[in-house]
């Protein structure tokens, strides 16, 4: 009989300045069942440099740290290939928005349970968005106003169909399932498609899609 190996453990940053709560988050991730913490950080500056030696899959990102805006970070992070999930007092579609624009994955309420947040950690490291149902219809509407136009993109047939399952809300698995393809292809769809629609999200890209009639 052949063996599966365990699925690999996702790979969390955590990104925090106040102890406790950086040590309540810490410990229920921990606890959670393939997610595996590798380090802390308590700044943007620490955080880029843990972010360098750790690789992280998931960063959750404390909005407010003592040396600024950790929105003003996940580009940078993003680019070193972590998903990068953030943590805020508060919440609107104002500031869902810009933490979507600047191509995170995710906006949790610090006053939100732990089992939530592990479960959008899980989300993010599955390569889903994890925005509450209630900022994302505003994200979509804000960054639909915003949206840059395609220039007449033209989408492959495969890509077409992955950008109408994205917008139905489907996730990676769920696309792979109905496409009948594997998870990292459905990566490369979405990847091609967010190059082609100059999106840096997939909440970007279902905008502009939906802006120039992509999808209805």
């Amino acid at each position: 009989m052949t063996h599966q190996p365990p699925p690999a453990s996702s790979r969390v940053l955590l990104v925090e300045d106040h102890d406790m709560v950086a040590e309540a988050i810490g410990l229920a991730l921990e606890q959670a069942d393939g997610i595996t913490v590798v380090a802390r950080a308590r700044s943007i500056a620490e955080a880029r440099a843990e972010a360098g030696q750790h690789h992280p899959d998931v960063v959750v990102l404390d909005r407010r740290l003592p040396d600024g805006d950790g929105v003003s970070v996940i580009g940078e992070l993003s680019a070193g290939g972590a998903r990068v999930l953030v943590l805020t007092a508060e919440a609107n579609a104002s500031v869902a928005t810009r933490v979507a624009e600047a191509g995170g994955a995710g906006l949790v309420l610090k006053s939100a349970r732990l089992d939530e947040l592990e479960t959008a950690v899980r989300q993010v490291a599955a390569g889903e968005a994890a925005f509450g149902p209630g900022l994302l219809a505003g994200v979509l509407e804000r960054l639909t106003r915003r949206s840059r136009g395609s220039g007449g993109v033209a989408l492959t047939a495969r890509e077409q169909q992955t950008l109408v399952l994205l917008a139905g809300g489907a996730s990676t698995d769920e696309i792979g399932e109905r496409l009948g393809v594997t998870r990292n292809t459905v990566r490369n769809h979405v990847q091609r498609i967010l190059d082609k629609l100059n999106a840096r999200s997939k909440l970007e890209a279902v905008a502009i899609a939906r802006r120039e009639g992509l999808v209805d």
